[in-house]
């Protein structure tokens, strides 16, 4: 590909990562890092949320873009960068860019989230939306730089980027100076790379976990064939870390520094950022609280103090509405059913009748006479409802059952 040159594929050292910190001076913010009571006490040491959400641009990926433009030579800044990216990248591409001085021009899937879309216009950029996926976004962007010679800043592929992200390794350090364990959410890879050379360099006995979403766990099988491998077809819910390819540099790092890979279910990670929202009062996306979910789903097996790093806050509200429904009804929150009654006057009443004893709180209603499939005196509803976790859900099914209801999904 066109970025693959032998800069790029230089080894990252913890002098690159203080360097990009210097670079970094004044553009990026030292985020919090939070203390959560409810993961230490699951956790049974203390737990500490490194808050990339709140970076300027709503994630880390501001840290490497920058670092990556500023290090160009000047001619190179006068013919622009070009970047792919579906959201978090394309911003910190954006801002980096207006800040230096460089023209941008940033390539996002057609269904690209609109604030996302918008945000990268309002930070400097232009924005031409191709293709229905980020890999023929990728393309369209790797052709722009061969056509036009803009500079292809890729979001995790190479050094500086690398470099720029593992500033908030250092930072890390210097925030929880007792820290055994960081745990962080990976896609291509940069971030977990970046932060392992900074803390590898400096605490090579503090515990480095990724962490990837099942359905596009890139890293797994590409550390077991030794080298990358790319994935047919990665779905999931995070688009942050939805990658279907490790980057070459950030893989190199990673099988050397990263002690483990592990990988989370989408139930998980929707429980995971409603936790942040309800406990931390975070708004975070699924990609940054993958670290969190991780931690949910099998809290004895990390040794505190453990940082988890929240890698980013841009979600779409759209999907932030799904998510969180469908966080709830992994952890028995929240109840579709769906049912048949006889058709006849009262008999919904009824039902809510039984549905308000049980103590269920009834969100959503559809009630349905004409369909072919009923007999001439049915009826079918489905009802939404918030329900107060797994116990609470099989009280309801039995009190449904005991009123005669016949339970159909």
């Amino acid at each position: 590909m066109s970025y693959r040159t032998a800069e790029s594929l230089r080894s990252v050292t913890l002098d690159d990562v203080r360097g990009a910190r210097k670079t970094l001076s004044g553009v990026a913010r030292v985020t919090a890092l939070e203390g959560s009571r409810y993961l230490s006490r699951l956790v049974g040491a203390p737990v500490h949320l490194k808050c990339e959400n709140l970076q300027r641009t709503g994630s880390f990926k501001l840290r490497g873009a920058y670092v990556r433009i500023a290090g160009l030579l000047p001619e190179e800044r006068a013919a622009g960068v070009v970047a792919a990216s579906a959201g978090n990248h394309a911003q910190g591409v954006a801002l980096a860019s207006s800040l230096l001085g460089v023209h941008a021009t940033v390539f996002m899937p057609q269904g690209a989230p609109l604030p996302k879309v918008s945000a990268t216009r309002e930070y400097g950029a232009e924005v031409r939306l191709h293709g229905q996926v980020v890999d023929e976004t990728l393309a369209a962007a790797e052709e722009y730089a061969a056509r036009t010679g803009a500079v292809f800043i890729h979001p995790f592929d190479h050094p500086d980027v690398i470099a720029g992200q593992g500033t908030v390794g250092l930072e890390i350090l210097e925030q929880c100076p007792e820290v055994r364990t960081i745990v962080v959410g990976m896609g291509g890879g940069g971030l977990a790379a970046g932060i392992a050379v900074a803390v590898k360099a400096l605490r090579p006995d503090v515990r480095i976990v990724g962490v990837q979403a099942e359905g596009a766990a890139c890293y797994p099988p590409s550390l077991a064939a030794g080298r990358p491998v790319s994935l047919r077809n990665p779905v999931t819910m995070a688009d942050g870390i939805r990658v279907g390819r490790p980057g070459v540099v950030p893989f190199g790092i990673v099988g050397e520094l990263v002690d483990e890979v592990r990988t989370v279910s989408e139930d998980e990670l929707s429980a995971a950022l409603l936790l942040c929202l309800e406990r931390a009062k975070l708004v975070v996306e699924p990609a940054g609280a993958s670290p969190v979910a991780a931690l949910l789903a099998a809290p004895e097996t990390f040794g505190g103090p453990v940082v988890a790093v929240l890698s980013g806050g841009n979600v779409d509200p759209v999907l932030m509405q799904r998510v969180l429904r469908h966080g709830m009804a992994a952890q028995g929150r929240y109840l579709a059913v769906r049912l048949r009654l006889t058709d006849r006057p009262g008999a919904l009443a009824t039902l809510l009748g039984v549905l308000s004893a049980a103590d269920a709180n009834v969100l959503d209603v559809s009630h349905v006479r004409t369909d072919p499939r009923l007999g001439l005196a049915e009826a079918e509803v489905e009802l939404h409802l918030e329900t107060k976790g797994p116990a609470h859900c099989a009280e309801l099914g039995r009190a449904l059952r005991d009123a005669g209801y016949t339970v159909i999904a």
